[in-house]
């Protein structure tokens, strides 16, 4: 009987496609940690402390108010402080309805329809290390006018 004798060689797989895959996974994913950041704004330079520390769990409902600065490229600035609401400059005088207004959404996404459903709604106050304590105070009286009750204030770490 005849027998053929097979050499036997070793075949390296392609990589290209893993290569691909492994791109488009980093691409995913830093596109995905990009959209997490979307409720920070760049113009509100966060105050350092050393109390500050990351939120234990991520929140359902929660309401992002920026309280900055209109800067000029240098870093400058004119003073006067602006809450930017949806990525508009809105003075504390004019934020009213739209507390009012994000409100309303938030009551109607709740299965409670009445002021219980803001009880859940934490807001959470970005302001710029610049601006006055009087004027967050002023907009978390806003915010109260407006039926939220829970607030927390955003900072940076401190390194020790």
């Amino acid at each position: 009987m005849k027998t053929k004798q097979i050499e036997a060689g070793f075949t390296e797989p392609d990589m290209t496609p893993m290569i691909d895959i492994v791109f488009q996974l980093l691409t995913f994913f830093m596109i995905a940690i990009n959209f997490e950041n979307t409720k920070a704004d760049e113009r509100v330079k966060l105050p350092t402390d050393m109390l500050a520390k990351p939120p234990e769990t991520k929140l359902d409902n929660e309401l992002v108010l920026n309280v900055g600065f209109n800067r000029r490229p240098d870093g400058s600035h004119n003073g006067n402080a602006v809450i930017f609401y949806n990525g508009d400059p809105v003075p504390l005088e004019g934020i009213l309805t739209p507390l009012q207004q994000e409100a309303t959404v938030f009551k109607a996404k709740s299965a409670d329809q009445s002021d219980k459903a803001l009880d859940d709604v934490a807001v959470i106050i970005r302001a710029d290390g610049e601006v006055p304590t009087g004027m967050v105070q002023e907009l978390i009286e806003k915010c109260q006018e407006a039926k939220f009750t829970k607030f927390s204030l955003k900072a940076i770490q401190k390194e020790k």
